[in-house]
């Protein structure tokens, strides 16, 4: 597995990630679109390859001392394998050169399995954003401080 930062050409493949891994609240080639003009001035995105195949992708906002994850997506097929928290080590990694002092994310309070990653990581719980999802499912807000 090899991380690189994404281009608009992966998008037909990120796409294909996101509404099998977000079928309920899919972001739109649009909304994706605008994440990838703001690299490198505020996001950063990247990708996952195995033998050449995205299977992967994760994003990030930064301005000033925050940051946000904004996006994490694998494969099933790939789950459970590493790659996910590849992404979310580089991630947190590009919140502390950008001068993040700490990192916020939103998940679905149906998805404990992506808490507990979260948690492994050292993200707290700090709220939660009643029917945020589509679908009507709440997220979970959790935070990390970085640096000191």
């Amino acid at each position: 597995m090899k991380l690189r930062t994404m281009t608009e050409a992966d998008l037909p493949a990120v796409m294909a990630i996101e509404r099998a891994t977000f079928p309920l609240d899919a972001w739109s080639e649009g909304m994706m679109r605008g994440e990838l003009a703001e690299m490198p001035r505020t996001r950063h995105y990247v990708v996952a390859l195995v033998d050449d195949e995205i299977v992967a992708y994760a994003g990030l906002a930064a301005a000033g001392d925050q940051a946000d994850v904004q996006t994490i997506a694998v494969l099933d097929k790939h789950q459970g394998t590493g790659i996910g928290s590849a992404m979310l080590t580089e991630l947190l990694g590009e919140a502390v050169r950008r001068g993040a002092r700490e990192i916020f994310l939103e998940v679905r309070a149906d998805n404990p399995r992506a808490q507990a990653v979260y948690r492994h990581f050292g993200f707290e719980e700090i709220g939660t954003r009643r029917r945020y999802y589509d679908d009507g499912t709440d997220a979970i807000m959790m935070r990390r401080k970085l640096g000191d």
